[in-house]
């Protein structure tokens, strides 16, 4: 008789189902192979209709090609990807006029195929011609149906284009929140991590743990790069979106600031370790001392996540809450950092030795609240817009003078 306490895991899994399929519509590989596969279908299908050809594989490789996971990336990358395909299955077609397919043939094609990738400027999608012109000469040896290609190679580039006008690529602004709110997640952790490793004597091998963890920052802030790219994309010539470019600088704008926090976190970490270097035997600073700078690097671990779902925030409710919090864990981060200062100071009298690393510590207290500060991320946020609408301007006016120089001519 079965245990009526032991759990159903077949019905679990079936309850988890909705849930992963919920979250897989969020996930960028999901949707993208999903959508890759679609227009590659779909360009099978039409050209089966149009082409001679029993199996015009080329139309669902062009369009898997000209897919991209945003509508800006289609746009842009699109025509340098069908420049390649047709580059590629054009040298096919003149290898498969002249000589079969050999190992000399073979690397012959290669070649011209790379220097033909080159002429036409196809950027970063140079080895795609090459990959073209071998598909193409694998399976074409006749020159008069090679042609059936280059047809095959404009169903697939047009299906693609208009799969993705018509069936426009979702935004990825939310992935991009989620990236940016787990580094500052990671970032209030490492700082509740260095005011927790003050009580009593901090070892060295603890303090370079915390030093390699704000070291690790890095790689962690490429992620978040690399995610928020892909949102800008998606925001970019999107019909959807109306306030695009703000969503863009409010996004880019954020991580900078977490960027810069992060390289100061590094060298506070820094600070730390040749302090435990130094006083080996002893306690990093005074129970007082101790007591003010965990208060500090608490508040500002606090202020660090406001700051994060400030600039996620999609509801103007939403964002003024979050900003009045973070005004708050600012003001009280300030008092803690005036304690302290005054505490480093009295100590100072009794303990001079180490006032450059204390005063460094100061100073990356500092420069963090700084940049965490309302009105100095306001007045970034309006630099950027005003350097995009100088930006702007200017692009108009080199292309009104464009246009007066050829009606003049």
């Amino acid at each position: 008789m079965p245990d009526p306490t032991r759990p159903l895991r077949p019905f679990q899994r079936l309850r988890d189902v909705p849930r992963r399929l919920a979250a897989g519509r969020r996930d960028p590989v999901v949707v993208q192979s999903v959508r890759s596969t679609g227009a590659a279908v779909l360009a099978y299908v039409v050209a089966l209709r149009l082409s001679d050809e029993p199996a015009p594989l080329t139309a669902p490789l062009t369009a898997l090609l000209v897919v991209q996971v945003t509508l800006y990336s289609t746009l842009t990358t699109g025509v340098r990807r069908v420049n390649s395909v047709v580059a590629g299955v054009l040298v096919a077609i003149g290898f498969s006029a002249l000589v079969g397919l050999t190992w000399w043939s073979l690397g012959l094609v290669i070649l011209a195929s790379l220097v033909v990738g080159h002429l036409v400027r196809v950027d970063e999608f140079v080895p795609e011609v090459a990959i073209s012109a071998m598909l193409v000469l694998g399976v074409t040896r006749v020159a008069d149906t090679a042609w059936d290609r280059v047809l095959e190679t404009l169903i697939g580039a047009v299906v693609g284009l208009a799969f993705n006008l018509l069936f426009a690529p979702p935004l990825w602004v939310e992935p991009a929140g989620r990236a940016i709110d787990d580094l500052a997640a990671r970032m209030a952790a490492l700082m509740t991590g260095m005011a927790d490793e003050l009580t009593g004597r901090t070892t060295v091998a603890e303090a370079a743990t915390r030093l390699h963890e704000a070291r690790r920052l890095d790689n962690d802030i490429a992620g978040v790069d690399a995610a928020l790219r892909q949102a800008e994309d998606s925001l970019r010539m999107n019909p959807r979106v109306r306030e695009g470019l703000m969503f863009r600088l409010v996004l880019r704008t954020g991580l900078d600031t977490l960027e810069i926090c992060a390289v100061v976190l590094r060298v506070s970490a820094r600070a730390l370790t040749d302090l435990a270097k130094a006083r080996a035997d002893e306690p990093l600073f005074s129970p007082a001392v101790t007591r003010a700078l965990q208060d500090l690097f608490g508040h500002m671990a606090l202020a660090v996540h406001s700051f994060s779902r400030l600039i996620t925030a999609q509801v103007t409710a939403n964002a003024e809450e979050q900003e009045d919090r973070l005004t708050r864990e600012l003001g009280m981060a300030r008092d803690s950092r005036d304690l302290l200062a005054r505490l480093l100071l009295e100590q100072l009298h009794t303990s001079p030795a180490h006032w450059q690393l204390h005063g460094a510590l100061l100073a990356d207290v500092d420069r963090v609240l700084d940049e965490l500060d309302v009105d100095k991320r306001s007045q970034r946020l309006m630099e950027e817009l005003d350097r995009h609408s100088r930006l702007r301007h200017e692009a108009g006016t080199r292309l009104h003078r464009a246009l007066r120089r050829a009606a003049r001519r």
